[in-house]
């Protein structure tokens, strides 16, 4: 019994040391942001709050294109979420349920497009959004975001567990794949669909690295783009930046605090696919 108290204590106080570790940039950038830009750079500033100053969210709000960021961020994000879950739930049907030549060979690339870098597609990507005149438009930071072949592979196996007693009853009354799948399946499955949904959203919104490319216009670009963009005249305006920082993160640690448990279970079921 002692050695298993000495264990949980020392299990409880290393996680509280790494909760710290981890919490401790986002309480910097918080005051941070509250200080003024004189506080932020003088020699007194300390780790502790010593000042509540709002100048700096103000200047973000009204002085930088934040609105316009958030636009396109929630525009493109919840058009990705949409059009994923959509085209992967049929993708994940027709592999589960339909009988077609290449099936198993069609499947096994989808599995094997896991082992594809991103950073690998981003020069034929960008190519082809350039050939199809979309760069610098919602188009060219959505399309190369659409395939998310952990999306169709958790669906599959969900529809593989399916009973085939239940395929066979619905065709049996004259039903055909789409009610079986949108009237069937779908209703048995909402829970891992807004489960991938909401990790879908997220993932589309903390996107940099595609969005960073494909954007040149300051009025186009999206949160986490958009931030880069915050600078001034005359030097680094710290407490701006923090502050652009937490109000773009602010959407999707709401959303995080809201549908947590199905942001962990997500994340459980991404996790075990990629394993």
């Amino acid at each position: 019994m002692l050695r298993k108290r000495i264990e949980n204590l020392s299990l409880t106080c290393f996680t509280l040391v790494a909760g710290l570790i981890w919490i401790f940039p986002l309480y910097w950038a918080l005051v941070t942001s509250l200080r003024s830009e004189n506080r932020v750079v003088s020699d007194g500033a300390g780790f502790w709050p010593d000042e509540f100053n709002l100048s700096s969210y103000a200047d973000a709000l009204f002085n930088t294109s934040l609105m316009d960021w958030y636009i396109n961020s929630i525009g493109t994000s919840l058009i990705i979420t949409a059009v994923v879950l959509v085209t992967g739930m049929m993708c994940a049907y027709a592999l589960s349920q339909m009988q077609f030549p290449g099936r198993r060979l069609l499947y096994g690339i989808v599995l094997a497009s896991f082992m594809v870098p991103a950073q690998a597609l981003v020069v034929p990507q960008f190519i082809l959004m350039n050939e199809l005149d979309l760069i610098n438009r919602w188009g060219g930071i959505i399309l190369p975001q659409l395939v998310v072949p952990v999306v169709i592979i958790v669906y599959k196996q969900f529809f593989d567990a399916v009973p085939k007693e239940m395929k066979e009853a619905v065709v049996l009354d004259g039903g055909g794949d789409y009610t079986l799948l949108f009237k069937v399946f779908l209703p048995l499955n909402w829970g891992i669909t807004t489960a991938l949904g909401i990790i879908t959203f997220i993932m589309s919104w903390n996107a940099f690295l595609w969005p960073f490319l494909v954007i040149t216009s300051e009025d186009m670009m999206t949160i986490p783009v958009g931030i880069t963009q915050v600078n001034d005249a005359f030097g680094v305006a710290y407490a701006r930046i923090m502050s652009v920082a937490l109000l773009a993160a602010a959407p999707v640690v709401i959303a995080y605090l809201i549908f947590q448990k199905r942001v962990t279970e997500a994340v459980m079921i991404s996790s075990g696919v990629k394993g």
